[in-house]
């Protein structure tokens, strides 16, 4: 299918890596004009050339602090000057550390709150007038399955989250019909972040090898394994795309079918 983005801008946060980079890689390869980010300036780089092989667009890269809304908005400036304008967002970011209640002092919950809600506040406010400029402004927020189902040992992410999908709702209403906000909640992916926990996992004893662990990961998921980071990048760009001209408001899970709620 033509997702009919040939000459759209997206800005795509936390994208050297992970979901946000595979919806980045989505939206490139259907020709949109793509900026990411990230914190690490050489993995950053490292992902804007591997954007640039697959590419029909343009693809710049913006070292960025998401956490520090100075940083945010020379993102948005920096995407501006090279584009023209933004047509679409997508918000990403990394994921607290796990934790429990007792374990957790009030500074881990401000951080969360800056990492996963403030950030998305700040990239919304400095990109919503290119969005209103343009034809077709989209806004995908890249959540979690944990807003609709909690998971143990992630209180930060359980409960933090949920905000982000408040605000999606609320401007869905506030900004249509000329922008759409949608928010999609993946479930278990294999990113990097899955990786690492596989393969602690394995240094543990807990599994034999790292295919083990896939499969033990996989356990609770109809589809019966784990997802691929590409599968949410597609829905990603569908959602930003005409296609999805009157899907507003939706919180759409990509998880396999885990979700039981």
């Amino acid at each position: 299918m033509d997702f009919e983005l040939d000459g759209n801008s997206a800005l795509v946060t936390a994208s050297s890596s992970g979901l946000g980079f595979a919806s980045a890689q989505a939206l490139a390869e259907e020709g949109a004009n793509v900026a990411i980010c990230g914190r690490d300036a050489e993995r950053l780089e490292d992902a804007r050339q591997d954007l640039e092989e697959t590419a029909t667009g343009d693809v710049i890269a913006v070292q960025t602090d998401l956490t520090d809304p100075d940083d945010v908005s020379h993102l948005v400036s920096e995407t501006v000057d090279a584009f023209g304008g933004i047509d679409h967002l997508v918000t990403s970011s990394g994921g607290p550390p796990s934790t429990t209640f007792l374990e957790t002092d009030e500074q881990a919950w401000y951080q969360a709150y800056d990492l996963l809600v403030m950030s998305v506040v700040w990239t919304i406010e400095e990109t919503y007038d290119h969005l209103l400029e343009s034809d077709h402004g989209t806004i995908t927020c890249i959540t979690s399955r944990t807003v609709q189902e909690v998971a143990d040992g992630l209180l930060l992410s359980n409960s933090v989250r949920r905000s982000v999908i408040g605000l999606v709702k609320t401007v869905s209403r506030e900004f249509a019909p000329e922008i759409r906000a949608n928010a999609v909640l993946p479930g278990t992916i294999e990113t990097p972040r899955i990786e690492e926990l596989i393969e602690a996992g394995v240094e543990r004893g807990t599994y034999d090898d790292y295919e083990a662990g896939l499969t033990a990961m996989a356990d609770d998921i109809p589809m019966d394994r784990i997802g691929e980071p590409r599968e949410l990048g597609d829905v990603v760009a569908f959602l930003s795309s005409p296609h999805a001209s009157f899907v507003n408001g939706a919180e759409i899970p990509i998880d396999g079918g885990l979700l039981r709620s």
